[in-house]
């Protein structure tokens, strides 16, 4: 059966200081969670009741054991998660200094497993008849990831919707003019854009989300989401509508995880058919309710409670 959510990217191990508010040097206890953006969009969209899977790669680590064991823990099929001796499954620490700062620290050198996906590796069957597939810009920062990112994304062509979110992380790339290049041969073939503001400067050299989301949509998606953190949110359609919702109030305990919850309730809204509106609404409630919560993976919320936090968010207003 094909998978209603196909991701294909990075994924790793988040270790998550149990204490706020000290630097990692100061911190005495972490929380181990499966992490990767991509991945944790497809655990989103599992918890919302879709069959997800993701392609990527992990070391013959035991690592590598505890990434294949989370995904079947919170039913994500972890078939097409790859093995590769590049180096070991990667780690991510984070500090959490809520409500707004939240350094990241990869630890992926010389080469993280999940870029060494290759382009004859991949189940192309499975990339074109899932329902809606999604990839990321880290995985067009490194070859030969780059190029199997590219080739799915060809061979899904007209397929059905296919995100990109654009992902960028400083650290991953050269420079941006690299990421730019690589990101506009993406966006041909991409339905979906979905990004902060930065992320989107640095796809289209825009800074004003409305000029951004116009960008976005000139260099070929339908549909460009512009994510401005405590702004809201700014959607596009290719006609030219727009919707621009209001953050929903939280008291953040971490925000990493926010915006791969905004990613599964995206795909959720999306394949239920939904108009803009109502899907983004559902995306930024999905966002908030983890951004309240210190994990990622573990903290995506069902359909029920992102409901229930709508329901609060409309008595309110």
């Amino acid at each position: 059966m094909p998978f209603d959510v196909l991701t294909m990217g990075r994924v790793g191990v988040d270790v998550y200081p149990l204490q706020t508010g000290v630097g990692l040097a100061a911190v005495t206890s972490f929380g181990k969670y499966l992490g990767g953006s991509p991945t944790n969009v497809a655990v989103a969209a599992a918890r919302l009741g879709h069959s997800a899977a993701v392609i990527t790669k992990t070391g013959r680590d035991p690592f590598g054991t505890f990434v294949r064991e989370a995904l079947d823990g919170y039913g994500v099929d972890s078939r097409l998660v790859g093995l590769s001796d590049v180096a070991p499954t990667p780690v991510t620490f984070c500090e959490i200094f809520p409500p707004d700062d939240f350094p990241l620290y990869f630890y992926r050198l010389p080469k993280a497993p999940d870029l060494d996906i290759r382009a004859d590796e991949l189940d192309l069957t499975a990339v074109r008849d899932a329902a809606l597939f999604w990839m990321t810009g880290t995985g067009l920062s490194e070859e030969p990831s780059r190029s199997a990112t590219l080739a799915a994304l060809e061979h899904r062509a007209g397929a059905g919707p296919t995100v990109f979110d654009l992902d960028w992380r400083t650290v991953f790339w050269p420079d941006r003019d690299a990421a730019r290049a690589a990101y506009a041969e993406a966006l041909r073939h991409a339905t979906v854009a979905v990004g902060n503001l930065e992320e989107c400067a640095v796809a289209t050299g825009e800074h004003e989300p409305y000029a951004a989301a116009r960008a976005l949509l000139a260099a070929g998606v339908e549909l460009a989401v512009v994510k401005r953190g405590p702004e809201g949110v700014l959607a596009v359609d290719a006609d030219g509508t727009a919707v621009e919702l209001p953050p929903v109030p939280v008291d953040v305990v971490n925000g990493l995880g926010a915006g791969d919850a905004f990613g599964g309730a995206l795909c959720h809204g999306l394949l239920s058919g939904w108009d803009t509106r109502r899907t983004v609404a559902f995306a930024n409630a999905a966002g908030a309710i983890v951004a309240g919560r210190l994990a990622c993976s573990d903290a995506m919320p069902t359909e029920d409670e992102v409901h229930a936090r709508l329901g609060e968010v409309q008595r309110a207003a």
